[in-house]
Order: structure tokens, then C-alpha cells, then sequence
């Protein structure tokens, strides 16, 4: 018997049970994956692995150990409804469907499982299936509030508003505290009534319940500006990115209003801030074009409209706004064939002149250069207050909203997990506590050559006590006395490296790498050392750049320099696979830098070669996943995604998250 199976997995499965109860789900997957490695013929470890994927919102993940769970033991009940959630999440509603009517042969009248299988027939557009659904489930349970929020979601799919705020009221009466209610009695007065004052007050509400969502105070903004309070939408707005800096929406919007008074310069800085964030945002573009022209930065209001007419090529509301501006730069002749064009697309475009003068062209003069077609086109195109998607979906009962644990919520920038290295100083975590294993790191230490033992990690500490950096300070100079009075030997050299790469002194760190190698040709962990020496080294000089009238320029020759130096940084590391062809950080860390220079076909074959030495690691299986998605194969991407954050890698549910899937 394996040394896996000889842990109490009885015991383990309990405190997995625990950490799932306390919404630690990180925690919960790890214990859950011990067990199923000692005892993988087990259904529980696979049903409550899905449990905690599915709060993760892993939905695939979820899917695939419910079923797991199923074919283990198919009188599960719950089994069946977790894979009903997740694969009505996956969009595969009829899928779901026959799930809820398994679990709700097992388990009949559940209400749970009547609501999940009437949301999921709404979502298939079986409207008549999910109105019996309804009926059966409210006869059965009549004051089940969030039910009659789910029924008058279908009732305003059907276009039965009366009907749905009829069932609002009756929810909202049975509990005051169901945010989708108000949300969507909300949507109802604005796009029935446009009754912004009732909306107003749902809203309200709605916020009080839900204080710290972000999109509640953007569409609150919205409907206090077209109440004419700008003041109470500002501040809504300001409070809105005070709460997620990251909501681009909130930045767009603060910058059209703070144009509509003028305040341009602010106004500028919300629209560049939305474009930082996504490049092709095409109205932040055309927005921030229209103030440069009104400040008099004609070169940059240039560059914008540039992008906008190559991304609208028959918008004629961009060539006109083009137009003024090479008209204002005096160059009369690319002024006059943008003012051609758009006259001429405007015959063209929705006939919006049409339905506005009864079929009468409108007359266009340079001294008023907008049609009434362009100018409408303008003002719904590019310059109308963005609201959030409201939620209307009515939360399934598996969901859990509890922020804690959730991390999937916790916003990180999508990027790569970082490169492996060897340091004397290693962060852990509860999911990680050990350092990773080189053979060749491990015989190193084994001769208690160096002053400290080596460890392999992605997530390097800061070397930031005054005690270590003195430290580090005297060892140097131990090494440069013993050097220059014995004979020289590739472990010295190598030691004064690493005191020298633990204090960021990398062009030494390289030089005495270098020295080491010379010595020892075959010393492998030289040869990764000096390759993360050179990329460090070329990182810092290119984002360390003087904020001057030349940093544009010198950014551009670091930028040069990192690029050469990456072609260094390969050569180390195809030199290491050669030394170390089973090491699997070698093709890991060749495959992180591969793909920061965009040879992701490359980048994929390394990280895959990665997992074949090392199943078990989260980070190969996430990078890989990155560069899928990277590449458009979203489904492969979401596989290896999943696959990471079981084993541990907490980026990957976020950025599950971010797929939107």
C-alpha cells in the first residue's frame, strides 16, 4: 500500500468538511484532493470538491466532479443539483434541466430544486414550461419570496409587466431584503415608465441591502442625472470608483459629465484612465478626442479620431469630428476629402434623417459641417451615460453570496505566474507550505558549501531586515577575502552571486554566474540563476527611465536592450534543459519567457512539457491556460484554468471570473 493511502482519510475529509463549512474553499480542495488520491473509488471527496468549485464559480470544474460524484454513487441527490447549477451556468440549460428532474425524482417538492429547474427553463426560453414550474412550486410553497422574484423575471420576458410588479410587491412584502426585487421594479419604472424617481427610490434600497457593488452607485448616477441632480450623480460616480478603481464604466461616465461642464481637463484624465485600462475602448477614444480638439491639442485629439475612423470606417460622425480638426491644423486638403466622405456615407447610414424630416435630406454647410443624422448618431454612439447590466437573475440555491473565501472576487491583474528561482528566502502559504524540489539545488545543499540553504520558489520574499542586508553585505566580503587568497572554485562564485542577487546587484550577480560556469560547465543552477539575473537586470532598466522630455525614447532603447538580452536568457535556459532535461522549471520558465516575447505556440509546448515532468503544478497548468486564452481556444484555456486552481493557484478563479463565461 502506497504511502497516500496511509493517511486517515476519514479525519481528512472532516476537516475538509470544516474548511468548506467555513467558506475557506482553497483550503477545502486541497484536503479533498489528498483523499482522492489515497482513495479515488470515494464519492464524498468528489462531491464536496464540487461544491467548492461551484462557490469558486469553477463551473466546469464543479460539472466535472459532480459527475465524478455520480457515477461513484448516483443516489446523491445534491450531487445532481450542483451539476444542474454548474451547467446552467455553462449556458447548457437543457442539460441542467434533467438534472433538477433526477434530483427531484430522489427528492420530490424540494423547492430548491423546483426554482433552479423553472430558472433554468427561463433561461432556455421554455417560457410555458417555466410558468407550470412556477405554479406547481408556489401552490406548494406560497410564500416562497424569491420565487415569486424568479416568476416575475419570466413575466417581464413575456412582457407582462403588470403581472411583475404584481409579484415584486407580494415578494418585497414577504421580505424587505431581496436586492433583485427592487433591482428590477427598478429596470421596470425606467423602461415602461421612465419613471426615474420610483427607480430612484428601488435603487435606494437596493443599495442599503448591497453597499459595496460598485455597478448599484453607477446606475443610481444615472438615474439622479436625469433627475438634474449632477451633484448627487458625481458623487455617486466618485464613490463608485472609490469602490472598485477598476470599473471603467465609472471613469467613462465621471468623464462625460465633467465634459458637459467643461472641466476638461479632469475630464481628459477619466477618458485616459478607462483607455489605460482597455485599449480599444473606441468611445473613451472618440470622447477624448472631441476635448483635446476643445483644449487645442490638435496632435493628440488626431491620434484618437485616427483609431475611431479605422475601427468605424462608415461613421461619418468620426469624419466629420476628423474633419474640424485637420481644418484647424490648416491642412485643408485631408480636411476637405474627410468632409467628402462623411457626406457621402451619410446618405447611407440608419436613416436616422429619414425618420427625423419625413424623408428630407439635410442640408450640410461647412459653417454647420454635422448633419442631424451624424449629430444623433454622436450623441447615442459614443456620448450616452453606460449603466451596469443590472442582475436580474434570481439566485440559484446553491449560490452563495458571502464574500469571504470567495476568491474569484478579489480582483488581480490577469498576467503570468512568475518565473522559478533559487533564493535563500521563500514565501508560503496554507496551500503551499513547502518550497519545490531541484535535485540539483538539493545536492548543493547537501555539501553545506554556501552560508544558506537554497530553495526553489516563484514568490521570492523581500529582503528588507537590516540584519539580512548587513548579512549579505558580510558574506560578500567573506567571499571577495577567500577568493583573492585560494585557489578559485565554481561554488565560491556561485555563493557571492546569490548574496549579490539577494541585495539586486544583478550586473555582479551575472559576472560571478558567469565565473561559476567557467569553472563548472555543467553546474545547472548557475545557468538558471544567470538567466534570472539578465532578465531582472533588463526589467529594471527599462522601468526605471528618467520622467523626462527623452523617456519616451529611452524607454524605447531598454525596451531594445530587454530584447536582446531575452534571446541571453533562452540560451541559458536551452542550456539548462541540455544540462537538466527532466527539471521541469527549466521549460517552465523558457516557457514564461517565450511567451512574453509572443511565441505563444512555443510558450504552449513548453508549459505542456512542463506538466508531463510535473502533474501536480498549479502554476504550469495556469500559465498554460493564460496563453490558451491568449491564443482564442477558450474552452482549452477554462480546462487548464480549472485544473490549476485545484491544485492550488488562487489567480485562477479570478480570472475564470473575468472570462465571464
Amino acid at each position: 500500500m502506497g504511502l497516500s493511502a496511509q493517511i486517515n482519510t476519514d479525519q481528512v475529509l472532516r476537516v475538509g468538511q470544516n474548511a468548506l463549512y467555513f467558506e475557506d474553499y482553497m483550503l477545502s480542495i486541497q484536503y479533498f484532493n489528498q483523499v482522492i488520491k489515497a482513495k479515488p473509488y470515494l464519492a464524498q471527496p468528489y462531491f464536496f470538491r464540487s461544491i467548492a468549485k461551484l462557490n469558486l464559480e469553477d463551473f466546469k470544474g464543479a460539472e466535472a466532479d459532480a459527475t465524478e460524484a455520480i457515477e461513484r454513487n448516483p443516489f446523491i441527490t445534491d450531487a445532481y443539483e450542483v451539476r444542474g447549477v454548474a451547467r446552467q451556468n455553462l449556458g447548457r440549460y437543457a442539460e441542467s434541466v434533467k438534472d433538477y428532474d433526477k434530483a427531484l425524482e430522489l427528492l420530490p417538492y424540494n423547492r430548491g430544486l423546483m426554482l433552479n429547474k423553472a430558472l433554468a427553463e427561463q433561461d432556455m426560453e421554455d417560457y410555458e414550461a417555466s410558468r407550470k414550474t412556477f405554479t406547481a412550486l408556489l401552490d406548494k410553497y406560497p410564500n416562497y419570496d424569491n420565487a415569486y422574484v424568479g416568476r416575475a423575471r419570466l413575466n417581464i420576458l413575456t412582457g407582462d409587466t403588470v403581472a411583475a410588479l404584481a409579484d415584486l410587491d407580494r415578494a418585497t412584502s414577504l421580505n424587505k431584503n431581496l436586492v433583485n426585487a427592487y433591482v428590477l421594479r427598478a429596470d421596470i419604472s425606467i423602461k415602461k415608465e421612465q419613471n426615474y424617481e420610483q427607480a430612484l427610490a428601488d435603487m435606494n434600497e437596493a443599495i442599503k441591502l448591497q453597499p459595496r457593488f460598485a455597478g448599484f452607485f453607477i446606475n443610481r448616477a444615472f438615474l439622479r442625472y436625469h433627475l438634474d441632480d449632477y451633484f448627487g450623480a458625481m458623487a455617486d460616480y466618485d464613490y463608485a470608483i472609490g469602490l472598485d478603481p477598476t470599473n471603467n464604466v465609472a471613469y467613462f461616465n465621471r468623464g462625460l459629465l465633467r465634459a458637459e461642464v467643461h472641466d476638461n481637463d479632469k475630464a481628459i484624465a477619466d477618458f485616459s484612465r478607462v483607455i489605460q485600462m482597455d485599449p480599444n475602448d473606441y468611445r473613451a477614444l472618440f470622447n477624448r478626442s472631441m476635448l483635446y480638439t476643445e483644449t487645442g491639442d490638435y496632435k493628440n485629439a488626431l491620434a484618437d479620431i485616427d483609431r475611431v475612423v479605422d475601427a468605424f470606417p462608415d461613421y461619418d460622425g468620426a469624419l466629420l469630428t476628423r474633419f474640424q480638426i485637420y481644418d484647424k491644423m490648416g491642412d485643408k486638403r485631408k480636411a476637405e476629402a474627410d468632409y467628402r466622405a462623411a457626406m457621402a456615407l451619410s446618405k447611407k447610414i440608419d436613416k436616422v434623417a429619414e425618420s427625423h424630416s419625413s424623408g428630407e435630406q439635410t442640408e450640410v454647410s461647412k459653417e454647420n459641417p454635422k448633419p442631424a443624422d451624424s449629430e444623433e448618431l454622436t450623441k447615442n454612439r459614443f456620448s450616452t451615460l453606460l449603466t451596469i447590466e443590472n442582475d436580474h437573475n434570481v439566485d440559484q440555491e446553491y449560490n452563495n453570496k458571502s464574500i469571504r473565501g470567495r476568491v474569484q472576487d478579489h480582483r488581480v491583474q490577469a498576467k503570468l505566474s512568475p518565473l522559478f528561482t533559487i533564493s535563500y528566502y521563500a514565501s508560503t502559504n496554507q496551500l503551499h507550505e513547502t518550497p519545490y524540489y531541484i535535485k540539483e539545488v538539493d545536492e548543493i545543499n547537501a555539501t553545506r558549501s554556501l552560508r544558506r540553504l537554497l530553495m526553489v520558489t516563484d514568490a521570492e520574499s523581500t529582503v528588507d531586515d537590516e540584519a539580512d542586508i548587513r548579512e549579505h553585505f558580510n558574506s560578500i566580503e567573506y567571499y571577495n577575502s577567500y577568493i583573492s587568497t585560494h585557489a578559485p572554485r565554481s561554488i565560491d562564485y556561485f555563493g557571492r552571486a546569490m548574496d549579490f542577487i539577494s541585495i539586486h546587484n544583478y550586473s555582479k550577480a551575472i559576472e560571478d554566474f558567469s565565473r561559476a560556469i567557467g569553472l563548472t560547465p555543467d553546474l545547472a543552477p548557475a545557468y538558471l540563476m544567470r538567466a534570472v539575473a539578465r532578465y531582472r537586470q533588463a526589467i529594471a532598466e527599462r522601468d526605471t527611465q528618467p520622467a523626462d522630455a527623452d523617456s519616451r525614447e529611452s524607454f524605447a532603447l531598454a525596451n531594445a536592450r530587454l530584447r536582446a538580452e531575452m534571446d541571453k536568457v533562452l540560451q541559458d535556459y536551452d542550456k539548462l534543459i541540455e544540462l537538466s532535461p527532466r527539471m521541469p522549471f527549466a521549460y517552465f520558465n523558457k516557457g514564461v519567457m517565450l511567451a512574453q516575447t509572443g511565441d505563444l505556440t512555443q510558450a504552449l509546448q513548453n508549459f505542456s512539457r512542463t506538466i508531463e515532468l510535473k502533474p501536480d503544478m498549479g502554476e504550469a497548468y495556469y500559465n498554460r491556460g493564460f496563453v490558451y486564452l491568449q491564443l482564442g481556444q477558450k474552452e482549452k484555456g477554462i480546462s487548464d484554468l480549472s485544473k490549476a486552481g485545484e491544485l492550488g493557484v488562487v489567480e485562477s478563479y479570478n480570472l475564470l471570473k473575468q472570462m465571464g463565461r
